[in-house]
């Protein structure tokens, strides 16, 4: 009989037993090593996807600012030509309406002529004078609402192009 004969089965049993629980705790112990570094490693992971959001969020936050400082800027200098050429239209008005007087004067001058000289040539048709001196006050009124508004529309044409060139945007095509 050799020794291992000596041993009881169930001691055989037991010994395997305690084997196999003994790997399966080594194994538990292993995971649990493996588990705690993968969740070092996420917590890092976490904080560096935390921390570059933060810096995107500054550097959106950053660039708004940036944009809505050139729109501003630029909105006051569109402001500040609208008013400069709003003051050159009512100087212009104001020269028009002492043209305006000019010719009524001339007007006025001419009916007292013509009517000293020769009452049929008046009735016989309205003069020269007065047709044409009707035509350039309507076409100087004309002439200063289109200036006024030709001056509005470029001013606001470049405000919106210095706008858009501030924030780096660039335009489709540029005629």
């Amino acid at each position: 009989m050799t020794w291992l004969d000596a041993v009881p089965a169930w001691c055989w049993w037991l010994i395997a037993l305690v084997l196999v629980a003994g790997g399966q705790q080594y194994r538990v112990l292993v995971a649990q090593g493996e588990t705690g570094t993968v969740r070092s490693e996420l917590a890092d992971y976490r904080l560096q996807v935390a921390e570059r959001d933060r810096r995107a969020a500054a550097q959106a936050r950053t660039e708004e600012r940036r944009r809505q400082a050139v729109a501003d800027e630029e909105g006051e200098s569109a402001r500040q030509k609208l008013e400069l050429a709003q003051g050159r239209a009512t100087a212009a008005e104001s020269a028009a309406d002492g043209l305006r007087g000019e010719i009524d004067r001339l007007r006025d001058g001419h009916r007292a002529t013509c009517d000293a000289i020769a009452t049929q040539q008046r009735q016989a048709g309205t003069s020269a004078v007065m047709v044409l001196g009707g035509l350039l006050e309507d076409a100087d009124r004309m002439a200063g609402s289109l200036a006024e508004a030709l001056e509005r529309s470029r001013i606001a044409g470049q405000a919106c192009e210095s706008i858009m060139d501030g924030m780096g945007a660039k335009p489709s095509q540029k005629p």
